[in-house]
């Protein structure tokens, strides 16, 4: 493994070009601020595990931005509790589980860091979760999303910040309950990529929606594997059925090549995608691509959240970053509220015990970026909502967003597990 590089005086206006390509060759980079006080304490060290490279790299670029952004602006302030300097220890976990592990453990080991953030996909977090409760280390899931997290597999270290695939997929289900039976819908396909993400969005997906509208069959689930560059075979076969609507459990990369390759083939003309990611990742990269009244969802879309202070404050410091044309995407959002969490809590408890600070989060109302949220204290997943809406173009934005006119906002208390009760008797008993 290849030392660690340390970047003094890391900025504000660090490019993910620069990032990347200065990581690119080594293991492990640890960035420090520039000056620490006299008086400083201990060093706060952060660790965070997400994809420079793979099929997550895209959904990982506006972490990365966020936690390093947040990072900088805390010590510039003197650091947690103003005298805490953060320490970030990145590693790259390639978008596989078994780097995802073994980076984890070298953070956790080598570097002593008190948290991780990250990973990019369910089955790396749930690797992860084994060694951050092995280790007692602190982890937030601002991306990573199978319900399994918090329920077969949580650990009381563990804290998601996005919806779970439960309360997302549940989410889609409503909406889409209330189409089907107004179009008098009798069958459709599912797609998705085979990992633990999309097996469990689906598996979500069946269970709420199949309460539902109970008449309307799935009839062919398709599934294929991380990285697929050709989808006409299966495009083919999904139009050859003729379904009401095909689910769409993709994310990431092949999100974007699938609806690349899918509109041209006339799937979309064919037949209703609900379902699929609609990040500002896919609504940026797919601007000219995507067809106009798709449904997707969202899980904190900035243009949905101006309202809220917090948000008003990120999206000011990011174009302040990176440029007026810039906007965080929901991945970066979601990023951001994972260290200023992490921050609430410290000072909440008054300490970086790490101890004191799980306590102080289990249970708590932080400030985010989509408003006030509770983390619900028998599984540490926020209550937050997910996002369904229809792909627009509007006036304010060189790229369509879900339209804010017609845009469900579906919150958590609807789509989870009703009462802690249930979630506990699913849950890993751990010592």
């Amino acid at each position: 493994m290849s030392s660690n590089w340390k970047l003094d005086g890391f900025v504000d206006s660090v490019s993910r070009r620069d990032f990347l390509v200065r990581t690119a060759g080594v293991a492990a980079l640890v960035m420090a601020p520039r000056v620490v006080r006299a008086d400083a304490a201990e060093p706060y060290r952060l660790g965070l595990l997400l994809s420079a490279t793979g099929a997550g790299a895209n959904y990982s670029e506006g972490g990365i931005k966020a936690v390093t952004n947040a990072v900088a602006e805390i010590n510039s302030r003197g650091g947690f509790l103003g005298k805490h300097p953060v320490e970030l220890h990145f590693r790259d976990t390639q978008s596989k589980p078994d780097t995802a592990a073994r980076e984890a453990r070298d953070v956790i080991t080598r570097d002593k860091v008190s948290a991780v953030i990250g990973t990019w996909s369910s089955a790396e977090a749930l690797a992860v979760e084994e060694i951050i409760n092995e280790h007692k280390v602190l982890h937030f899931a601002a991306n990573s999303n199978s319900s399994r997290l918090t329920h077969e597999n949580f650990s009381p270290w563990f804290f998601q910040y996005s919806p779970d695939t439960r309360m997302e997929s549940g989410a889609i289900a409503v909406v889409l309950a209330e189409m089907a039976k107004k179009n008098n819908w009798k069958t459709f396909v599912s797609i998705g990529q085979d990992y633990e993400w999309a097996r469990a969005q689906q598996a979500g997906f069946l269970e709420a929606f199949s309460k539902l509208v109970p008449e309307v069959k799935l009839i062919k689930e398709f599934w294929f594997k991380i990285g697929e560059t050709s989808f006409g075979p299966y495009i083919s076969a999904m139009m050859a059925m003729k379904p009401d609507f095909c689910f769409g459990a993709i994310a990431g990369k092949d999100n974007v090549t699938f609806i690349e390759q899918a509109k041209p083939a006339g799937l979309f003309r064919r037949t209703v995608y609900p379902g699929g990611l609609l990040s500002l990742t896919e609504l940026q990269q797919l601007k000219d691509t995507l067809p106009r009244g798709m449904i997707g969802v969202a899980r904190a879309p900035f243009y949905a959240l101006l309202d809220e202070p917090i948000m008003r404050k990120y999206l000011k410091m990011y174009q302040a970053a990176y440029g007026a044309d810039a906007y965080p995407s929901d991945w970066a959002c979601m990023h951001y509220d994972a260290v200023y969490g992490l921050e609430q809590a410290i000072t909440k408890a008054g300490s970086i015990d790490n101890e004191a600070v799980r306590k102080a989060l289990t249970g708590a109302t932080i400030d985010t970026c989509r408003g006030k949220a509770t983390f619900r204290s028998c599984n540490n997943q926020l209550g937050i909502p997910s996002y369904v809406g229809t792909v627009a173009d509007v006036p304010e934005y060189k790229f369509p967003i879900l339209d804010p006119k017609t845009i469900t906002k579906v919150p958590a208390e609807k789509t989870w597990l009703p009462s802690c009760e249930e979630v506990q008797a699913i849950q890993k008993k751990r010592a």
